[in-house]
């Protein structure tokens, strides 16, 4: 073997972990994408917000289902084949909602995205070990669940920014084409991934392991996964009760025009981004107090939100907050040992999450107020502190099991 085919042969590792990561942030920011566009749709296709609001429990749903059922269905399939069939599943989807011309169709469309959305992340959080060596694989892992939570804070504002200028169908075209680019490039980079990942020779599974190996993942599920998994249902919910009408909050409590929701949002995003790399690197070692921490700061921001009649450094704070929530429950369910099960009922906990807060949020903002979403995010957000604060008192977090 000559020197430049092992110097190659690292920088294909790493360019395929990159690939995972940006379709990371593709599904996710697809998922993400009517929030800032929530008020063009509705007015578009003849809905009110709140309505049009389903079009985030839809996919949150959909998805919540479909990570575990396709973790189970598909572990024997190659993973390279099925993480590129969702990536072309949720091309179709963008294309669709793109050029939707009714509510229903744009619902159906979301429902697709969902499926998407389920399997890819819940796959792609894993493959940090499959890709590269066994010293890397923190690093790895630490930049493909980057994708997520970029996304989850920056996907918005650029979907909002694109809007702006050229209209919330075209944000759709944009990230459809994103979607189909990425196809081609997740086709180059990705190695096989044969499923039912084999045990290193020299450490063998027992055959009674391996056979249990998926109820055990389950088991886990009772103890520390648990309290992860309540967590995430709660700080997630009253998140997207309330970020998902933030941009008609801005527009009719805040008074903001077009520009100045999306500098707003640009610079939650870009807070949320430093959120996410800093939660990360406190949260390798122990995820606990950070998570209590970001809580805190969310429930700060959303109560004041209401109270502050030019809310961007508010926003900012906000954003910094949930920037990190992603990375800090991601790592807290790694270092519990939960593997790829446990990390599909995590994205299962965390869509249906994004579901019950956008379904719960639009039925407030319709019934009682757009600013009343704001006092029960913070309201939620409060009780995820509260939830997570005696578990500090344990101590740091397991490292994962071998």
């Amino acid at each position: 073997m000559t020197m430049t085919d092992v110097s190659a042969a690292p920088r294909a590792r790493w360019l395929a972990v990159s690939s995972v990561a940006v379709g990371t942030f593709t599904v996710v920011t697809s998922e993400m994408l009517p929030v800032g566009l929530l008020t063009s749709i509705a007015a578009t296709l003849g809905v009110s917000d709140g309505t049009a609001g389903l079009m985030m429990s839809a996919p949150g749903l959909v998805a919540a289902v479909s990570a575990p059922v396709l973790a189970i269905t598909t572990r024997r399939l190659d993973r390279r084949v099925t993480l590129l069939g969702l990536m072309a599943l949720l091309a179709v989807a963008n294309l669709a909602g793109a050029f939707a011309p009714n509510y229903p169709v744009m619902l159906a469309a979301r429902v697709l995205t969902g499926v998407s959305i389920g399997g890819f992340w819940a796959f792609a959080a894993g493959l940090g070990l499959r890709l590269v060596p066994e010293g890397s694989v923190g690093r790895a892992t630490s930049i493909i669940l980057a994708g997520v939570s970029v996304a989850s804070v920056l996907g918005v504002p650029v979907a909002t920014f694109i809007s702006s200028f050229a209209g919330w169908r075209t944000a759709f075209i944009a990230m459809g084409v994103l979607a189909l680019a990425l196809l081609a490039l997740l086709a180059t980079t990705l190695p096989p991934l044969p499923g039912e990942p084999r045990a290193h020779a020299s450490e063998p599974l027992p055959r009674e392991t391996s056979a249990r190996a998926p109820e055990e993942r389950l088991t886990r599920l009772s103890g520390p996964l648990k309290v992860v998994l309540v967590l995430t249902v709660l700080i997630v919910s009253g998140h997207f009760a309330a970020y998902t009408y933030v941009r008609p909050f801005l527009e009719q409590v805040s008074h903001a025009g077009p520009a100045l929701v999306s500098t707003a949002l640009l610079l939650y995003g870009a807070a949320g981004v430093a959120g996410n790399f800093a939660a990360g690197a406190w949260a390798a070692r122990n995820p606990k107090p950070v998570l209590v921490t970001l809580a805190v700061l969310m429930a700060l921001s959303m109560a004041a939100l209401p109270l502050i009649g030019l809310p961007l450094i508010v926003l900012m704070v906000w954003g910094l907050g949930y920037g990190g929530v992603g990375v800090t429950l991601q790592l807290w369910i790694m270092r519990s040992g939960g593997g790829e099960m446990g990390m599909a009922f995590f994205v299962g906990a965390f869509n249906v999450s994004i579901a019950l807060g956008s379904f719960t949020g639009g039925r407030i903002v319709d019934s009682v107020s757009i600013s009343a979403v704001m006092w029960v995010g913070a309201a939620l957000a409060v009780i995820s502190a509260a939830v997570a604060g005696p578990t500090c008192r344990t101590g740091s977090s397991p490292r994962p099991e071998s």
